[in-house]
């Protein structure tokens, strides 16, 4: 079941990205017809023309992509959990929410934040997903800073303008890094660390 779970993120991503946007053509798309279907459209919609519908394809086939990776850490989190905590607290009545409240969410609040690392950085930098699925459009609407940095670099040839988006995209996603890094609790400059 856990190797059936991961297979979206071993999914290459243009491949999912192609995907995704077959799923939500407007002629031959299986979204049209399930929303149809309930009731919820009357006619086909054109997903890809609109900045409003063209996030929805790809906020969801971004998120259908990365969902396992940031499971797998969960687990990951939540099998190192000391099972003797729960047998402890269920011996002296605690309930199974007190259990999640007390004892699962702050044991888990590391791999939570590791798993809000990745994402984070992730979405930041997100380019072959949006690259595939629009192209950036309609117009620039769904172009995120990635994909505008590839296309002052190497479309228009702005190359000192797009080398410098680079070293900003650099410095964000860093800050971001130690933002999160001192939400572990890890002191990046203490003599501990550095050993």
């Amino acid at each position: 079941m856990r190797a059936a779970v991961l297979v979206p993120w071993a999914i290459p991503t243009v491949v999912a990205a192609l995907l995704w946007r077959f799923m939500f053509d407007s002629q031959a798309g299986i979204a049209n017809v399930v929303l149809a279907d309930l009731g919820l459209l009357h006619h086909p919609l054109v997903w890809f023309v609109r900045a409003s519908t063209a996030w929805v394809p790809v906020i969801l086939a971004d998120v259908w992509k990365t969902t396992p990776f940031v499971g797998l850490l969960l687990l990951a989190g939540l099998q190192s959990i000391d099972r003797e905590l729960y047998e402890a607290a269920a011996t002296d009545g605690a309930s199974t929410w007190w259990q999640l409240r007390h004892i699962t969410i702050p044991l888990l609040k590391p791999a939570i934040l590791v798993a809000l690392i990745f994402r984070t950085l992730d979405a930041f930098r997100v380019f072959d997903l949006i690259y595939v699925m629009t192209g950036g459009g309609p117009g620039t609407s769904t172009e995120p800073v990635a994909l505008y940095t590839f296309n002052s670099l190497l479309q228009n040839l702005e190359f000192g303008y797009g080398a410098a988006l680079s070293v900003i995209i650099f410095l964000v996603t860093f800050g971001l890094a130690m933002v999160y890094m001192r939400g572990l609790g890890l002191d990046l400059g203490s003599p501990r660390t550095r050993r």
